[in-house]
């Protein structure tokens, strides 16, 4: 048995407690692991209880890596994996963060791609196809893939995505109109017959507005 001699804070930004037993540094632990496992000077701890609380400390920096990518924006599972193991974390402790987050609610597939085609919709609208592909890219299945982008509307989608551009093509002829807004489009995965429909649609506009 080892007994713990001194709790302390250590220094520098991300503050973890310093646990020394038997009067020497033993190991650092995050914060909320120490004040789960109720530490305090004098308790007498085994080499089997310190193993645990070294696991749990291990799962809870695992976890806490997985917060702050949450901070930023929404992760699919597939995604939050990739990114838990390129931080270095084991396989273990990455399926036990996966399955409180998703317990938690914070991690669930279904929202992630409903966000995801949502925020395509208002910032940069994109073909149903090429939103699949993109959600496929995030480990998203295609059942949930189906479910969340069957009301994608490429005719309406590709209209708002060429608007912003048509406007900026003040001085062109038809041709370099086509050209460009063909590209543009093209580029967020629209087939040729939307393309050249929206095309016609915007040039219509452009003519309307210039006689009027």
């Amino acid at each position: 048995m080892n007994k713990i001699t001194a709790l302390s804070f250590s220094k520098g930004r991300n503050k973890k407690i310093n646990v020394s037993l038997d009067g020497k540094r033993a190991f650092s632990l995050e914060v909320d692991v120490a004040l789960k496992e109720k530490l305090k000077v004098g308790q007498e701890i085994s080499a089997k209880q310190i193993e645990a609380i070294k696991k749990a400390d291990y799962q809870q920096q695992c976890y806490s890596a997985a917060a702050r990518l949450l901070c930023y924006r929404p992760r699919s599972e597939h995604e939050m994996r990739q990114r838990l193991t390129k931080l270095g974390f084991d396989t273990d402790a990455i399926e036990w963060v996966l399955t409180k987050l998703k317990d938690q609610g914070l991690l669930n597939d279904i929202d992630f791609a409903a966000f995801w085609r949502d925020t395509r919709q208002s910032l940069s609208p994109r073909s149903q196809w090429l939103t699949k592909m993109e959600l496929k890219q995030k480990g998203i299945s295609t059942e949930i893939i189906d479910q969340v982008t069957n009301n994608i509307s490429d005719k309406d989608n590709a209209y708002n995505a060429a608007k912003k551009k048509a406007l900026s093509l003040k001085k062109t002829d038809y041709q370099l109109f086509r050209r460009r807004l063909g590209e543009y489009l093209k580029r967020r995965g629209f087939g040729y017959n939307v393309l050249m429909r929206t095309i016609e649609r915007l040039w219509q506009e452009k003519q309307d507005s210039q006689t009027s």
